[in-house]
């Protein structure tokens, strides 16, 4: 069965940050510090998916969705991030999970989507190799409870722009700038990841999956410094998260001056490289890179111009998918596993979001011109359900297929809403 699903993210959506229970995380932290997030919204509310949770199940199930992709707050089940477990916390989520079944949409939690608890932020977050060990145990625990009904998971999403906004640049919680420094979060997730692998596997998990946000890097030009740039980004962004968990090995990082990674342990990369029961890419944009500018990073962003763009300023450029998909099989082979598109969308403002209903038509058309060349593509997720807390923008940029008033909460399904049950519709 084809997975027509939306997504979202608990931090985003849930609200109720000190509820039954619930630890503080990064994002809490990080939300509530002067000069963080636009206009110093928080997601303390957010869109009260904690409480309206109902509402929002059925209108996935009007839509005539057969997925539902959702993260699991971490503190909200583990306060601390370890030991003690929060039973409100779980039982939350397992009402999530019963309603949607009894209404065949089918559970794909995600169990890491940025807001680690503060508590493991405090013992040094992702730079601290023992947070692998405790996000394991963390997955047997959610899994332990929902197995039984969720057969698919996914470990992580979007390791790279956790570890880039997070801990490289700053932007995002827990707020450090280390730029290359920061690159033990990139490897303790992975290892977390393989490690969860491992626990979901022991509790009875059917499909593990994780979740990678990927690019088509564009060289500025033909020429060798704008090659060589490209081929620097796309191991930072792309080869970085996905040759460990396809190869069992890291691309060549000399162009970083690094001839080893020097935080990678013997016997590491054999557990990063469980084998996996399908990849999960979230694609929004391509990258054009030109050669090194003026900080010490071996290439410059470069932007990508001719294309129309969203509220947010992002390139819409649907061919892009079709290519990223295409080149994943040519790098990978046999070793890419069936991929699930698990994020694509865009942000516009209004409830008759016609631009919406025309970004999705393209990308869509655009995996499956991928499909017809031969990329095992199993499922395709639309970010996101509702208009929610986009990170460091606050609330000032509306993805979802349903408007929200944050002043009141009442959902509005959208334009791009009744265009995708339409189209769902007719699928059969």
């Amino acid at each position: 069965m084809f997975l027509w699903g939306t997504a979202t993210a608990s931090y985003q959506i849930e609200g109720a940050a000190h509820e039954d229970g619930k630890g503080p995380s990064i994002w809490d932290a990080f939300s509530h510090e002067p000069g963080r997030i636009r206009d110093g919204h928080t997601g303390d509310v957010a869109c009260d998916h904690y409480h309206r949770w109902p509402e929002d199940v059925a209108l996935m199930a009007e839509a005539g969705l057969n997925a539902y992709r959702f993260s699991i707050s971490w503190p909200r089940v583990q306060p601390s991030g370890r030991g003690a477990v929060n039973a409100a916390g779980l039982d939350f989520y397992d009402r999530l999970v019963d309603a949607l079944c009894e209404k065949g949409i089918a559970p794909t939690p995600t169990l890491f989507h940025w807001d680690l608890p503060q508590a493991l932020e405090d013992e040094g977050g992702w730079l601290n190799r023992d947070v692998s060990a405790y996000f394991a145990d963390y997955a047997a625990v959610v899994a332990d409870r929902l197995s039984d009904r969720v057969t698919t998971w996914i470990t992580l999403n979007e390791p790279f722009i956790h570890m880039v906004f997070g801990y490289g640049l700053g932007i995002h919680a827990p707020g450090k700038a280390l730029f290359l420094d920061a690159l033990p979060a990139a490897h303790h997730q992975l290892l977390a990841h393989g490690l969860a692998v491992q626990a979901l596997r022991g509790v009875g998990a059917e499909r593990v999956l994780i979740t990678n946000n990927c690019t088509p890097v564009w060289p500025a030009s033909d020429s060798t410094e704008d090659l060589a740039a490209a081929e620097a980004y796309d191991t930072l962004h792309n080869r970085l998260f996905n040759d460990p968990l396809l190869l069992s090995a890291y691309p060549d990082f000399s162009a970083y001056g690094m001839a080893e990674l020097d935080f990678v342990r013997t016997g590491d990369l054999e557990i990063i490289a469980q084998p996996l029961d399908g990849l999960g890419i979230n694609y929004y944009n391509p990258t054009r890179i030109a050669g090194p500018g003026s900080d010490s990073l071996p290439f410059t962003d470069a932007g990508v111009t001719g294309y129309p763009t969203t509220a947010f300023g992002w390139p819409v450029v649907p061919d892009g998918l079709c290519e990223l998909l295409v080149s994943l099989k040519t790098r990978y082979g046999t070793a890419l596993p069936p991929v699930y598109i698990t994020e694509n969308g865009c942000s516009y403002e209004g409830v008759d979001d016609r631009a919406r209903i025309e970004y999705l038509d393209g990308h869509i058309a655009a995996m499956r011109r991928a499909q017809a060349e031969g990329v095992d593509v199993r499922g395709y997720f639309v970010w996101s359900l509702l208009d929610n807390f986009e990170w460091a923008e606050g609330y000032h940029q509306r993805f979802g297929l349903v408007h929200v008033d944050f002043d009141t909460q009442e959902r509005t399904p959208k334009a791009s809403y009744h265009w995708l049950r339409e189209f769902l519709a007719k699928q059969g």
